[in-house]
């Protein structure tokens, strides 16, 4: 015989394992982790700061707070499995789809989530409870605040001011008020620009996919939309001139003011905006401005402090 039974239970078996793999490292989103690239942030903003090790910590810091961030997606998945098995995208969810066992899932993400944590309180104490405060924070997003209007878009700003921090925490810098101003303004025009597009895609079926958006309209979003990019560039003008830094910071303005308007076209003319990591990747002139910018404040640091 050219091979026995067992040999063929094992040829079986395999494809299965790998595939029960793929899906528990589907389910922690990876593509998701770009939003965490800002714990860099700080680190860019303290040129003299950067060493070999604090690069090394903010970068162990990134992969911490990615995985405990998919702890939060993987007790989502968990809990709308059901639910995302009637959606027409996401029922391909590993949860949903079967891919992955629901309980083997939350064990895992219990595992990972102690084991993330406690790395973080080793690498730095402050770290570690900011971590656990980001996760709270989106628990209880997930199960009350994102169905509170204004209050959804505020806790997802939050999270990445909680990011900003957590970078800043990692290399131990101070942190000036104009700096967490402009990260918070700068998540709320994204979270804005989040709930705009769900709103235009889903047009008078709203309720029936996420009910606070029964509480919006596009007129009102638009609104906050004008007030947050005007709050925005203005503080990022008075950050470049007060924050005790070099003042040739001046000349990333118009940068910072292009890039803006260029979201805003995605949003008003393409639709786009449902998802800041995927803008980021795919619309090239968006991608120019970020490289061109980290450019900028790196050559600006170096020459003229």
């Amino acid at each position: 015989m050219p091979f026995t039974h067992s040999d063929t239970s094992t040829t079986a078996r395999s494809p299965y394992s790998s595939s029960r793999v793929i899906g528990m490292l589907k389910i922690l989103r990876p593509k998701q982790w770009t939003k965490n690239l800002l714990l860099f942030a700080a680190l860019l903003f303290s040129f003299e700061e950067i060493r070999t090790e604090t690069i090394l910590a903010t970068l162990l810091g990134f992969f911490l707070f990615s995985l405990v961030a998919g702890c939060v997606y993987i007790l989502n998945d968990f809990v709308d499995r059901e639910r995302d098995q009637q959606h027409p995208v996401k029922k391909y969810r590993p949860i949903a789809s079967g891919q992955v066992n629901p309980t083997h899932a939350l064990l895992f993400g219990i595992i990972l989530l102690i084991l993330s944590v406690g790395t973080a309180f080793v690498v730095n104490p402050l770290f570690g409870v900011l971590c656990i405060v980001y996760f709270l924070l989106n628990v209880s997003y997930s199960f009350v605040l994102k169905h509170l209007v204004i209050l959804d878009m505020m806790t997802i700003a939050a999270g990445f001011v909680l990011r900003a921090i957590a970078g800043g925490v990692l290399i131990r810098v101070p942190f000036t008020p104009w700096f967490l101003i402009c990260t918070m303004l700068l998540s709320l025009f994204l979270a804005i620009g989040k709930r705009r597009n769900e709103l235009t895609l889903l047009e008078g079926n709203t309720g029936s996919h996420r009910k606070v958006l029964d509480n919006y309209s596009i007129t009102l979003l638009d609104q906050f939309n004008t007030i947050v990019t005007t709050a925005t560039i203005i503080s990022y003008s008075l950050f470049t001139f007060t924050s005790d830094r070099t003042i040739h910071l001046m000349w990333t303005i118009p940068l910072v003011i292009y890039g803006m308007f260029r979201y805003l076209y995605l949003i008003h003319m393409k639709n786009q905006g449902g998802s800041p990591d995927r803008v980021l990747f795919e619309d090239k002139p968006i991608l120019i401005t970020v490289i061109l910018y980290v450019i900028s404040v790196v050559t600006i640091f170096a020459i003229f402090e």
